[in-house]
């Protein structure tokens, strides 16, 4: 299962984009999307300033 966002908290500043190293996050409406082929690897919560995506 693909890491979750909070849109609630995601600011659309795309560091979670840069740090995902399998390409599968997109933004949409200003918001990070993470697509199912997610590995899990975790970049993306690391990489969130806002702590926007959890694990799932």
């Amino acid at each position: 299962m693909p890491a979750k966002v909070d849109e609630n908290n995601c600011t659309g500043c795309e560091a979670c984009v840069a740090a995902c190293p399998t390409g599968v996050i997109t933004m949409d409406n200003g918001k990070a999307k993470i697509g199912a082929d997610c590995v899990d690897c975790g970049a993306c919560e690391s990489a969130c300033p806002s702590g926007a995506i959890t694990m799932a």
